[in-house]
């Protein structure tokens, strides 16, 4: 029997997407558990035995002073410097959504240069699928993914927002993991509704310098089986986003 791989989901008080990022873990071969941000440092142990860490999305600490900003700094307070140790030591984390928010605010993305996620341009909160085109071999979750991936998004705050000198970076050094395209695959650019809101450059995720740090605002674990899908769709499993997590598992089996 393949020996599956552990891994943590960190949560906050107002996650709601952790059971399906275990859900889409599973599929992909880990062994799950969930690890509050209030239980630490005391349950520090679990996250340094994970060879695989996820940050969930939802509404942490209900947004009351920004998206992530509060789930962010509880956590880098309480295990700041293990999480930077676990990267050096070759440990992938993804951040979805809330989870990418809090990344992002805590320093861990970019970290090449400022950033922020700012309310969406047309003013609204999405919840609706989008397609998502891998623009990463850098990054280790998207590195060979070759084919446009359909996901839900559920964000107020989701515009990806840098400096001309950042975006350059991000783009020159191949840490753009995925950027907003049309159902036919051709570039957004920068239109509604194929760029949900209004990100710079179409982005919708991005890498750290090492590859392993992954935040992207669409939940690709929301779309790991068929079933998942929405009805109708015309791409049929081509879609899935189960290889992403696969790349992750696999990177540390």
């Amino acid at each position: 029997m393949t020996r599956r791989v552990p891994a943590v989901v960190l949560t906050a008080p107002g996650t709601n997407r952790h059971v399906d990022m275990r859900f889409a873990l599973e599929e992909a071969g880990a062994d799950v558990r969930f690890v509050d941000v209030t239980a630490l440092p005391e349950q520090s142990a679990i996250v340094e035995s994970a060879r695989l860490i996820a940050v969930a999305g939802g509404f942490s600490y209900a947004d009351a002073l920004g998206s992530g900003r509060v789930f962010a700094a509880e956590l880098m307070r309480r295990i700041g410097g293990l999480l930077r140790e676990r990267v050096e030591g070759g440990t992938p984390i993804i951040g979805v959504c809330n989870g990418f928010q809090v990344l992002v605010r805590a320093g861990l993305l970019p970290e090449c240069g400022p950033a922020t996620l700012a309310p969406n341009a047309n003013g609204r909160f999405e919840c609706r699928w989008v397609e998502l085109q891998p623009s990463s071999g850098r990054c280790i979750w998207t590195r060979d993914l070759d084919r446009v991936l359909s996901m839900p998004v559920a964000h107020g705050e989701g515009r990806f927002v840098v400096d001309d000198t950042t975006q350059r970076r991000l783009r020159d050094e191949d840490r753009v993991a995925f950027r907003y395209v049309d159902v036919d695959g051709s570039p957004a650019a920068g239109a509604y509704p194929s760029n949900p809101n209004g990100s710079d450059d179409d982005i919708a995720g991005i890498c750290d310098e090492s590859g392993l740090i992954l935040g992207m605002m669409p939940h690709p674990e929301n779309h790991v089986t068929e079933r998942q899908g929405r009805s109708g769709s015309r791409r049929g499993t081509a879609g899935l986003a189960i290889d992403l997590f696969r790349h992750g598992v696999r990177h540390v089996s």
